[in-house]
């Protein structure tokens, strides 16, 4: 009987498992094009090169949506629109992975940040300049 890799996520949060497989692919890429052992990066390293990256897709994304104003439009294709924002998550979570940072942790970090950001806007903010 065959089973997918992916049952295993089946009990896990949605976050988990996007953490859990980017966790997985970045292992399969090292393994695969030889960057482990001698040839591995540190984590500072892996996050400049990860960064690289997700600036690249972001760029691709602006090409998506239109951002020469120069150039004729051309209509937005939502599928490779979502694609080029999925490819920044991947490189997001890469890093955040390289960064040690758990699902759980960046969930109660950007939910504290929403909130300050929420107080910001409402003129509520106890830091100074908001």
């Amino acid at each position: 009987m065959h089973f997918s890799p992916f049952l295993r996520y089946k009990t896990m949060d949605k976050l988990d498992k996007i953490f859990s497989l980017q966790a997985d692919l970045d292992n399969h890429i090292k393994q695969k094009n030889a960057l482990c052992g001698a040839q591995e990066f540190s984590a500072e390293e892996w996050i400049q090169k990860k960064c690289l990256a997700l600036i690249d897709e972001t760029a691709e994304v602006l090409n998506e949506v239109n951002y020469k104003w120069w150039k004729k439009p051309k209509a937005v294709n939502p599928d490779k629109l979502h694609e080029e924002l999925i490819d920044i998550l991947h490189f997001w979570v890469s890093m955040c992975i390289d960064a040690g940072l758990s699902p759980e942790k960046a969930y109660q970090i950007y939910a504290d940040k929403n909130a300050e950001n929420r107080l910001r806007q409402d003129g509520n903010s106890k830091k100074e300049g908001y």
